[in-house]
């Protein structure tokens, strides 16, 4: 018998991680006490999947889908993340964005089982004694946000509860993380948002957001209790307000293996499209002025790993600098303007201050890249004048959800006349325009932080320099096929996400060995060590 367990009937049903449900075999039945307690038929895990999707393609909305699949997850894991690895594509928008944006706004009422790890200021003191609640002995990846900015919905308190789990899941199923090993944690120091605190079925600590030293000193706190707990722990910090983000990577970066995904995965995703489409338009990396429309962590983040890899290509740090241009909600950040943050100032140019349209003039840019997170800011006029100034204007949304998208699929397309290599942040469908079909790439972290994550479980490394992200960027671009290219895609079909994670985790090993930040002596195959961690939920 292939399970070893020493539960037995309904118990055995009832645990997510171990139930097959209706395929339980004869003789599993008669040996873990299941007789009776299973319809006759003894379906395979195929017959399982086909019934799941069958069910979730009745649905009327997103949310629902959410919900069902949630409740698949608590009560056979095994199916829940096969499920989604067979129709990634499909269930991606469900399980992640955009889906998860309402998730997250309706948390607090449509909460139906225990997920994830709760702290709050009254813990202070306490953290590490609370941590040994947690179920599971090994852990080794952590998502933890404050739920100050998620997504680009803003304040959302404990309800940003959704985002780790959904990262986490994503972590399991394109990278092969076992999902024992995984913990998400909401940091819950309160919320501004005055709906939710007025909202009697608010589930989060009901008082105005902790700031200051207070807030750090709690997380401080944490930090340790979790690396004592779990002393191999990769912590990906997700969401958090922008200055906070900053302050929190450049505390911990080099101290303790951990990185931003809004910051550094979102770099690594985008200069990986990035390098794909100047093969597309055949306009060099190291040739392109790009410019971005938005300058918040995500943002800046892209354009601090592109400064990095334009470096690599040959080009001083000032040259870099110089090929990479914001606009925020106040125009072109130039060094005139006061009001700018630190992480902007490496970006400010000699130059007069201009306003969106006048800055795309003026710079001629090739490349456009929005993480605004305001929707319908690449208007016609934006698009028809990128597509003038270029043969093939390359042009990326990606701000999420799909309502904050600076452009659609649609619109991006028609106002190019189709000579637009296009990513968006959000899903899009296909876009039939003059005869031939359009597919739009989405620039989703997913593309990278499996990779990360299953090459941190391998090799132990210390920490995570902005090198680790440059290599992942590159391994993502060297992933996509000519006939991709070929259709205007920047990026592989995700289809194909557990060889890419597999992909970039050996680049990352690779490099984290060149840079003896593992004690993890290179193995003699790397491929087929880092393939044998890897969770595979067949049953």
């Amino acid at each position: 018998m292939g399970l070893i367990t020493n539960k037995r009937g309904v118990e055995v049903l009832r645990d997510r991680k171990i139930s097959k449900s209706t395929s339980f075999t004869k003789e599993e039945r008669q040996e873990l006490g299941l007789r009776g307690l299973l319809p006759y038929s003894v379906g395979s895990q195929q017959k399982q999947i086909n019934r799941v999707m069958t069910n979730i393609r009745r649905k009327e909305s997103d949310i629902e889908k959410y919900i069902f699949l949630s409740a698949l997850q608590d009560r056979n894991e095994q199916l829940f993340y096969k499920t989604i690895m067979q129709n990634f594509a499909e269930l991606l928008p469900i399980i992640y964005t955009p889906t998860v944006g309402q998730v997250c706004k309706e948390f607090s009422q449509i909460y139906r089982n225990d997920k994830g790890f709760f702290l709050t200021p009254e813990d202070k003191g306490e953290i590490r004694q609370i941590l040994d609640n947690w179920p599971e002995k090994e852990v080794k990846v952590v998502v933890i946000t404050d739920g100050q900015r998620i997504l680009g919905l803003g304040d959302l308190g404990a309800n940003g509860m959704g985002i780790p789990i959904g990262k986490l899941s994503l972590y399991v199923a394109g990278g092969g993380i076992r999902p024992e090993f995984c913990m998400p944690i909401m940091f819950d120091v309160g919320t501004n948002n005055e709906a939710y605190l007025d909202d009697l079925l608010y589930l989060g600590y009901p008082h105005k957001r902790m700031v200051g030293e207070p807030y750090f000193e709690l997380l401080d706190e944490f930090i340790v209790a979790i690396r004592d707990k779990f002393p191999d722990v990769l912590i990906q910090f997700e969401d958090f307000l922008t200055p906070n983000a900053y302050e929190i990577l450049n505390k911990y970066q080099n101290q303790i293996l951990c990185f931003n995904d809004d910051i550094q995965g979102t770099a690594a995703v985008a200069l990986g499209g990035v390098l794909s489409a100047s093969r597309i338009s055949g306009i060099p990396f190291k040739d392109s002025t790009i410019l971005f429309l938005g300058a918040g962590s995500a943002a800046t983040g892209i354009a601090d790993l592109m400064v990095s890899a334009l470096i690599e290509e040959g080009l001083s740090e000032e040259e870099a600098h110089r090929r990479l241009w914001f606009v925020d909600i106040h125009g072109l950040l130039v060094k005139s303007r006061t009001d700018l943050l630190p992480h902007n100032l490496p970006y400010a140019h000699d130059a007069a201050p201009l306003n969106f349209i006048e800055a795309i003039k003026y710079l001629l840019p090739n490349i456009l890249i929005g993480a605004s997170g305001a929707g319908g800011t690449f208007t016609q006029e934006v698009i028809e004048l990128m597509s003038e100034i270029n043969h093939r204007p390359v042009i990326f949304a990606l701000s999420n959800p799909t309502s904050k998208s600076e452009c659609t699929a649609a619109e991006v397309y028609t106002y190019s006349n189709g000579t637009a290599i296009f990513a968006s942040g959000s899903p899009f469908a296909e876009f039939e325009w003059q005869g031939k079909t359009y597919t739009t790439a989405q620039g989703n972290n997913v593309y990278i932080f499996p990779g990360i994550g299953l090459a941190c479980i391998g090799m132990k490394p210390s920490h995570l320099p902005d090198d680790i992200f440059m290599v992942a960027a590159s391994a993502l671009a060297n992933c996509i096929d000519q006939s991709e290219l070929d259709a205007g895609r920047v990026y592989p079909n995700l289809t194909k996400l557990r060889f890419i994670s597999l992909e970039i985790a050996k680049a990352v090993s690779l490099k984290l060995i060149e840079l003896g930040l593992t004690k993890i002596s290179k193995p003699a195959d790397l491929h087929g060590y880092l393939e044998a961690l890897m969770y595979n939920p067949e049953y």
